[in-house]
């Protein structure tokens, strides 16, 4: 099986975000992704001049994902990002409903959530059951353009080895059902269930990778691409590597922050492979296990940072990286994206804010809702 990668212009980039949709008042989440998707499309306003699409259905009924168009800057990314989900917030207030991101709903019951019209949504459910009607869950995905189909690869090892970092800046789903896990990202490890999701194999060579994709339909494991859904993967139609570590964010500048980081770092390691280096591949073992550990402990955790099993705090392997990275962050427009990151560090992370939110709230939950979704708004009309 061939598989084509159309090449991109280096260091572009395009943003997703999930977003749900929620009750003002109660903060449950409400399936009015259908309605919205209409009234857009009505207005001419669901998709960008050359027709890609700017805002798409999920696999619930309870989320929308925003789609930027292909960008050289975060900063014009982000922008797109924030007119889309303006659009969609200007049709909301008939609905009595508000915008929300975190990687998960705090406590809406996932197997009470209406799936969307769409076959592939149902053969997923039918074929993952449980599971499957588990995935009340919400990231943040970056795309990246690279300019050769052989870089894709040891790109997207690249990105796991910094799947530690991103996840524990972005994870934001310590409940589940109502319950504390006792875990910051909660989302992660719920996604990973999926037959095809999770941490990517490591493929030495692209036709490796094509066979495995073979493999895939040929047993009908997936029908389409599409459908293999690692954290980390190369994109051929778009000429892209995808990040999809992250949890969903509510903060424009957070989101922005963790492009940047992600522009940075492709850029990097494209820049490395120009100079006939190679990317580290971190041993399969400590990838499991620092995602694990990232998952669980957010910002307070330890991470194997090589293959000799040498350890250092999270957050200080980001520093070095936030350093590192500044003079590509300059040549790309977005040192100042980049650098809020630093302030991320200082600030309480998402899965910390939501706990000291129920904690102020007598343990009500809803309360964790409103302050989000009143923070998300906030962004937008920044």
């Amino acid at each position: 099986m061939s598989i084509e990668f159309t090449p991109s212009k280096p260091s572009t980039l395009g943003i997703e975000w999930e977003i749900a949709l929620v009750d003002r008042d109660t903060g449950d989440l409400r399936p009015e992704a259908p309605r919205i998707l209409d009234e857009l499309e009505k207005q001419d306003r669901i998709t960008h001049p050359d027709g890609a699409p700017r805002l798409t259905r999920e696999l619930l009924q309870n989320t929308v994902e925003c789609v930027t168009g292909v960008h050289n800057k975060v900063a014009d990314a982000v922008a797109d990002l924030a007119s889309t989900a303006r659009d969609v917030s200007d049709i909301l207030d008939p609905l009595n409903t508000s915008l929300y991101c975190a990687g998960s709903h705090p406590f809406a019951e996932p197997t009470l959530q209406e799936v969307s019209d769409k076959d592939r949504y149902s053969t997923l459910i039918d074929r993952t059951q449980w599971w499957g009607r588990q995935m009340v869950i919400y990231g943040v995905h970056v795309h990246v353009g690279i300019d050769h189909r052989d870089k894709a690869l040891p790109i997207v090892d690249g990105l796991i080895n910094k799947q530690p970092h991103l996840l524990a800046l972005t994870s934001s789903s310590p409940f589940w059902g109502g319950t504390d896990t006792g875990y910051g990202s909660q989302r992660s490890l719920m996604f990973q269930q999926l037959p095809t999701a999770g941490l990517p194999f490591h493929f030495s060579k692209w036709f490796e990778y094509e066979s495995y994709v073979a493999d895939m339909l040929h047993t009908g494991v997936v029908d389409v691409l599409d459908e293999i859904r690692w954290d980390a993967r190369p994109v051929p139609k778009y000429g892209t590597v995808e990040m999809r570590i992250c949890d969903g964010l509510p903060d424009l500048d957070d989101i922005a922050a963790v492009a940047a980081y992600t522009q940075c770092l492709v850029t990097e390691m494209s820049d490395m492979l120009d100079a006939g280096w190679s990317i580290p591949v971190m041993t399969p073992w400590f990838r499991v296990e620092n995602k694990w550990r990232a998952a669980r402990y957010g910002r307070e955790a330890i991470i194997i940072v090589n293959s000799a099993g040498d350890e250092l705090l999270v957050t200080d392997h980001i520093a070095q990286d936030v350093e590192r990275l500044t003079p590509i962050a300059e040549r790309l427009g977005c040192a100042e994206e980049l650098n809020h990151i630093t302030t991320m560090m200082q600030q309480p992370c998402e899965y910390e804010r939501q706990r000291n939110v129920a904690e102020a709230n007598g343990g009500d939950l809803a309360s964790v809702v409103k302050d989000n979704s009143e923070r998300l708004h906030a962004s937008l009309d920044r």
